[in-house]
């Protein structure tokens, strides 16, 4: 079973690794189970015991029945969440289908609804106009550069 995390130290057995998540967890008051793994940022995935996702290994040792070929997906949409009840495996469709979208882009522009979809654009037409705005200056000063490079020589 713990052979098919990717990952994972050979050096654990399905208890030792069960002892090392929990001791290396904190248990929230929503029961979310956080998990803290190595590096000093929080509230993304967690790496744990070897160069395993911590949320894979808790599947795989508290859950079981862990298949690799499907992708461990969290009910609470914390990443550094390992509660087991909080843990399911989906399909990688499924679980693209299942993240959360917000309404607004990262500068605050409202997002349009694509028709094709039914999901938020991914990109708003605020900032893909300036992008737009930006790559033909870098271009045309380019251009120009070019221009007087041709003439000077």
């Amino acid at each position: 079973m713990l052979s098919k995390v990717n990952g994972l130290s050979r050096n654990f057995t399905p208890d030792s690794l069960r002892a090392h998540l929990l001791d290396r967890s904190v248990r929230q008051d929503d029961g979310c189970l956080i998990v803290r793994g190595y590096g000093t940022q929080r509230g993304i995935y967690q790496k744990v015991a070897g160069r395993a996702w911590a949320h894979i290994a808790a599947y795989a040792v508290f859950v079981g029945d862990y298949d690799p070929g499907l992708e461990v997906d969290h009910l609470c949409n914390r990443k550094d969440c390992i509660e087991p009840t909080h843990l399911r495996q989906v399909t990688h469709a499924e679980n693209c289908r299942s993240r959360i979208q917000h309404p607004t882009c990262r500068n605050g522009h409202q997002r349009e609804v694509d028709e094709g979809t039914g999901r938020y654009r991914r990109t708003c037409r605020a900032c893909n106009r300036d992008a737009q705005r930006r790559w033909r200056e870098r271009q045309a000063a380019i251009v120009t550069q070019a221009r007087a490079d041709h003439r000077g020589s």
